[in-house]
């Protein structure tokens, strides 16, 4: 029998980006996030955080195997997981709580909504 030293890549072979999530899943410990390669990009990772498909996000890692480069772009994405949280004037869903606040260190990006009212005693908006 003829041997080989050839691995199969776990690596995308295209020229993509592909962001990770470290979870930490209770008692069972932590681990990288099982994700099709089509739900890796950045919008879907988002959208996946604020839909609570995440036990306790840890961190998110960037990486492009084609460019050689990878990143923690966990404190831009936990900004832009509250900046879109207070577009939207909720609160911050309780899984991804922690992660926004360990990551921002606990500063808010205040979208103001503008509009009649918010200065009521000085008869309306200035």
């Amino acid at each position: 029998m003829r041997r080989s030293n050839w691995t199969p890549s776990i690596v995308p072979s295209t020229d993509q980006t592909v962001y990770l999530v470290a979870d930490d899943l209770g008692p069972i410990g932590r681990a990288w996030r099982e994700a099709d390669l089509e739900a890796t990009d950045l919008e879907t990772v988002i959208r996946n955080l604020l839909a609570g498909e995440y036990c306790s996000p840890i961190r998110v890692v960037g990486f492009n195997a084609a460019e050689g480069w990878s990143e923690d772009g966990s404190e831009d994405i936990a900004l832009e997981l509250q900046r879109r949280c207070d577009l939207q004037q909720i609160e911050i869903p309780a899984p991804i709580e922690a992660f926004v606040d360990r990551h921002t260190g606990g500063r808010r990006q205040l979208t103001l909504r503008l509009g009649a009212g918010l200065f009521p005693t000085l008869g309306g908006p200035v």
